[in-house]
């Protein structure tokens, strides 16, 4: 295999496939530097270690969700019906193309009990994602109904994502995703 030059974010993307496909527990740092064209111990010249590798993975997915998703909920020059159809939209477009389904909700499952910095982080993303559903929510349902919206529908998401993954069938992760924006029609 010939050794390639890269960078930290290549590594993280490449490592973040990797560890929604196969979990955490199964991705070796070997696995990783393959795909990325490296040889293992290249990759300890910018990770200290593969638990620190995952949770730099779980933070550049919760930065992602915040820049690019989460933030849509507190633009003011948007309804609530506009913010609620481009999260929709947005989300899709990151869960629809990626395969492996959610590296959170994976790891939630596989190494938040192992690992607590890695529940940390999650608990941090699902609280931020349920925030963000909870704030474009609350002009029509009021703080506490809408936040019982934002935590119902992220389970919903989150259980549709795992089986769009499972049956290789993205009906039912569409039809959730309808069921929320409906929610301000």
């Amino acid at each position: 295999m010939p050794i390639i030059k890269t960078d930290k974010e290549t590594i993280l993307k490449d490592s973040i496939a990797l560890f929604k496909l196969h979990g955490y527990h199964n991705t070796t740092m070997a696995k990783i530097g393959e795909a990325c064209g490296l040889i293992k111990g290249s990759i300890y010249h910018y990770f200290k270690s593969k638990e620190e590798l995952g949770l730099e993975s779980l933070r550049y997915i919760h930065r992602y969700f915040e820049e690019h998703i989460f933030s849509i909920s507190y633009r003011s020059d948007l309804s609530d019906r506009e913010k609620i159809a481009l999260f929709v939209q947005k989300t899709d477009e990151y869960f629809l193309n990626s395969a492996g389904g959610c590296l959170l909700g994976n790891l939630a499952l596989e190494a938040s009990h192992d690992l607590p910095l890695f529940k940390e982080e999650i608990l941090a993303y699902f609280d931020n994602w349920e925030r963000a559903v909870s704030h474009i929510m609350e002009n029509r349902y009021g703080a506490d109904k809408a936040r019982e919206i934002a935590v119902e529908s992220v389970a919903s998401v989150q259980g549709a994502i795992m089986m769009m993954n499972l049956y290789n069938d993205s009906t039912l992760y569409l039809k959730i995703e309808k069921k929320l924006i409906a929610l301000l029609d």
